[in-house]
């Protein structure tokens, strides 16, 4: 059986993408079959990751009013989907342009059935992160629990912009994770760096759309901060360890 990755959130710039090449980079480490698909209209920062070798999906069509989501390319999405091999991993990274039109044609269309008779199993995999967005993701994260049925939820909890955290709250000790943690498989927390370096290091990996493998292996990053990719890549690791793949 496969099992096909959703990344959703209706919020942009949460690190939709910034999971789904962790995760990728994880799976494949692992030694596990994976084939990836960008559907962000607009950014397709997954799909700018060579080595990744993810294919693009382009949701817009050019009319006389100007660019808009053709819900009939979500079929063409699905169709690439179903040709995916039964031991396959799919990660399918989505725009938050995109969301709310997807969101309707997952739900209207039995999309996540259909997969499932055909021998796909779905997880979908939405994220939370600190700072002024704390609401927005968690308010999306508790709407997609609400609305989609039968397949299975991972919650990443993204620190970058503040601690996930409300009035002292931990994010498991809220209200909102309390009343949707039936549904919730995992809860995968990224770590939080009080170094200035290590951040920086990973920013510059991702700004040139570099594996962890390719950084490590670059004369353009320095011997410490090699050490210091390499050890954030093995905190990474570990928290994924906890998913059932």
């Amino acid at each position: 059986m496969s099992t096909v990755h959703f990344i959703l959130q209706g919020k942009g710039g949460v690190g939709k993408s910034y999971a789904a090449v962790l995760f990728t980079q994880y799976l494949r480490e692992r030694g596990l079959p994976v084939s990836c698909f960008d559907g962000d209209p607009l950014n397709q920062t997954f799909g700018g990751f060579a080595a990744l070798n993810v294919k693009k999906v382009d949701f817009l069509e050019t009319t006389e009013k100007g660019r808009r989501i053709n819900p009939r390319r979500f079929d063409d999405l699905v169709e690439e989907i179903a040709k995916e091999s039964k031991d396959c991993h799919v990660i399918v990274d989505t725009g938050s342009s995109s969301f709310v039109a997807l969101v309707h044609y997952l739900v209207a269309h039995d999309v996540f059935s259909v997969l499932s008779k055909m021998g796909h199993e779905v997880v979908v995999h939405t994220i939370v992160t600190g700072g002024q967005a704390l609401l927005d993701t968690l308010h999306g994260a508790a709407q997609l629990v609400k609305q989609l049925d039968d397949v299975r939820f991972v919650v990443w909890l993204n620190p970058f912009w503040g601690p996930v955290s409300e009035d002292g709250k931990t994010f498991e000790q809220m209200k909102t994770y309390q009343e949707m943690k039936k549904r919730i498989e995992s809860v995968i927390a990224l770590p939080t760096y009080s170094d200035e370096l290590l951040p920086q290091d990973i920013g510059a990996m991702l700004k040139k759309r570099l594996t962890f493998k390719e950084a490590l292996a670059s004369s353009d990053f320095t011997l410490m901060s090699r050490h210091r990719l390499s050890v954030a890549q093995r905190d990474i690791y570990a928290r994924l360890d906890g998913l059932a793949v």
